[in-house]
């Protein structure tokens, strides 16, 4: 692990950065040149992990999915050792008990050409996705405007990536607060549920755990559904990747929308209708080791 020099290294819980070649920087200090294509154009990639007990959880998966990703956008990457490097070095002295977002994101940095901009920050989880994970959400069906299969029928569109050019999510997220629920489930134009602006959603039919197929539908492949679902045997369960109908979703004896900082929250509602708790919540909270407060 790289442990910031003597003197810089930061001692509290507030925002933190580093900059890859840099090292640590103030929070408020400046880190994108205002011809940064990351601002301009939305052209970069970001991944955000679970830090708990210090270490980022998943760490290896979320780098392979952004490399993965990086790949298909032409984005030449630092070498995975130094992406390592600079994670360790803004998480250092990052409090034990504290939950931790950190954040690593990769634009193509300037206009005028040269090396990627890349840096990494690291927050204290927010009190809602707590409340969330805790508490459950309401959830609404967005449509989604294209039929499931159709982004991965074009060859020129990359999917299942994490993108800084998030206009989408956030439009989606604005109208769930507008429409008075936490969050949206896109619905694609032949009736079947995706995935969340930020989530993957997770359902349980009798004794099988199951998420949608990101291979087929080009929705973001999770790696906390993924981690969960490898391991749903623990539970005595089976773990399956299927499509599924909104129709289905309210049939299901439990449904969750599943990511890397917030972890399973539950869905208490969904278009309205009022579902009632799943007693497997608790044991699935347990079993990712997402604590609730």
């Amino acid at each position: 692990m790289v442990t910031p020099p003597v003197g810089t290294a930061p001692t509290t819980a507030g925002t933190r950065i580093a900059v890859l070649g840099r090292g640590i920087v103030p929070a408020d200090e400046p880190v994108l040149r205002a011809d940064d294509l990351g601002v301009l154009h939305g052209d970069g990639l970001f991944e955000t992990m679970h830090l708990r007990q210090g270490r980022p959880w998943l760490r290896d998966e979320h780098l392979a999915r952004l490399a993965t990703a990086a790949t298909a956008v032409d984005l030449e990457l630092p070498p995975v050792d130094a992406l390592i490097d600079l994670l360790d070095s803004v998480r250092a002295g990052w409090p034990a008990t504290m939950e931790g977002a950190l954040r690593l994101v990769c634009t193509r940095g300037s206009e005028a050409g040269g090396r990627p901009t890349v840096y990494a920050t690291v927050n204290q989880v927010p009190a809602s996705s707590r409340a969330a994970r805790r508490d459950g959400i309401t959830v609404a069906t967005l449509p989604l405007g294209m039929p499931a299969d159709a982004r991965t029928g074009l060859d020129w569109l990359p999917v299942g990536i994490k993108s800084t050019s998030y206009a989408v999510n956030s439009a989606a997220r604005r109208w769930a607060r507008r429409a008075g629920v936490d969050d949206v489930l896109w619905v694609s134009s032949d009736g079947y549920a995706l995935e969340g602006p930020i989530a993957n959603v997770v359902w349980l039919t009798g004794d099988t755990l199951c998420t949608v197929p990101a291979a087929t539908t080009g929705i973001l492949p999770g790696t906390t559904v993924a981690w969960l679902l490898a391991h749903a045997d623990e539970l005595g369960l089976n773990g399956s990747e299927r499509m599924v109908t909104p129709a289905e979703l309210h049939a299901a004896d439990g449904v969750w929308f599943s990511s890397s900082v917030r972890g399973l929250a539950e869905v208490r509602m969904l278009d309205g209708v009022r579902r009632e708790h799943c007693p497997r919540t608790a044991a699935l909270h347990a079993l990712l080791g997402f604590p609730v407060d």
